[in-house]
């Protein structure tokens, strides 16, 4: 009888082995993957097609609406550094030891200024990761808390910045003070533009997505024989630069604000982009050889990096032929703006060139 029960056990063992030797390589993987050799795995964007690679070069959502961190866009660098940048990204992508943290710099403004083709120059860099989207916290959606904030960013190794851009904070009253009080160190990037081209690309804009609205010269005045300016339509008031500066200086001094030309960054995008990377604290990896000019387009594209099938150039949206507005009207707008942009010349100690 014991013999029998012997017997009985040994089978019903022999017969469980391979479950438990299945088991036993499972906690193998996990132990294996906890201590960090999964992150040496090759990452599935290298090879990717160019699509993808747009993709997985900006920070989106899921369909769930939960964010979704991506790898961020290499620059075209030599074999070493290729491989060496390409490794540190993909341990950011793969790992569990980098955090999410609030960005050490925003983008601020201005709408139409320019500020997508900075935020796309700038993800060329591997020591910068930023939003996709516009997170619009500090003036649509702050009720939500700082906790929802920082879920959105990306995560960071020691060493990299976080970055968001939403053009709208610069006139949004409240968003200097609840930056500062975020943290007061942020440093802050303003593309500015010429206000009367800008306020023209801002109608294009309003108007490739509504052809019903008003033409801009109905839109600009009050009243037309008189000539006076109507500051109430957006399209003016964002380009009245010097009043939206006076609320951020109040809570942060121009060492912390960068003003980046609109203009430069189209004319000398390497130019400005070095300016751009000393102000973040960032070696100066962004250069002439990562720009070539679109001219269809009209303004620079990247340069495709290794792997890339196709340079990069921003969206259809960007780079819309604008309808022609009455030169009396761009005279008058001209007018009109000269005092505030003598002010704000003054107050950023920069000459910006649009008299």
């Amino acid at each position: 009888m014991g013999c029998c029960s012997w017997s009985a056990w040994f089978h019903l063992g022999f017969s469980r082995a391979p479950l438990f030797l299945t088991m036993i390589i499972v906690l193998t993987y996990f132990v294996y993957c906890l201590t960090g050799y999964c992150e040496t795995m090759p990452s599935p964007i290298a090879g990717s097609s160019p699509h993808q690679q747009q993709a997985a070069g900006e920070p989106g959502r899921a369909r769930s609406g939960k964010p979704v961190q991506y790898q961020s866009a290499l620059p075209a660098l030599s074999t070493g550094q290729g491989q060496a940048v390409t490794a540190a990204a993909n341990i950011s992508v793969f790992n569990s030891f980098g955090t999410q943290k609030f960005p050490q710099a925003v983008i601020i403004g201005v709408k139409k200024g320019g500020t997508r083709a900075l935020l796309e120059f700038l993800r060329i860099h591997p020591d910068v990761r930023a939003v996709g989207a516009e997170p619009h916290f500090f003036d649509r959606n702050y009720e939500r808390g700082l906790n929802w904030y920082r879920n959105l960013m990306p995560r960071t190794l020691e060493g990299q910045i976080t970055m968001e851009k939403t053009p709208s904070y610069f006139v949004t009253k409240e968003a200097p003070k609840r930056i500062f009080s975020m943290s007061k160190e942020t440093k802050l990037i303003v593309v500015v533009r010429n206000p009367v081209t800008r306020a023209i690309s801002d109608y294009t804009q309003t108007l490739s997505k509504n052809p019903g609205v008003p033409n801009f010269q109905m839109l600009t005045f009050k009243n037309m024989s008189t000539g006076l300016i109507d500051t109430s339509w957006s399209a003016i008031r964002i380009g009245i630069y010097a009043k939206h500066l006076e609320n951020w200086l109040q809570y942060f001094p121009l060492s912390k604000i960068l003003f980046v030309s609109g203009e430069r960054l189209v004319t000398d995008p390497a130019g400005e982009m070095g300016r751009v990377q000393d102000f973040l604290g960032l070696k100066r990896v962004i250069t002439d050889k990562h720009f070539y000019f679109n001219e269809t387009k009209g303004f620079p594209c990247l340069k495709k990096p290794e792997g890339s099938s196709r340079p990069r150039c921003l969206g259809k949206s960007k780079g819309r032929t604008h309808p022609k507005i009455d030169v009396d009207v761009v005279l008058r707008l001209k007018d009109f703006y000269r005092p505030f942009n003598l002010k704000f010349y003054q107050m950023t100690g920069h000459d910006f060139g649009w008299e």
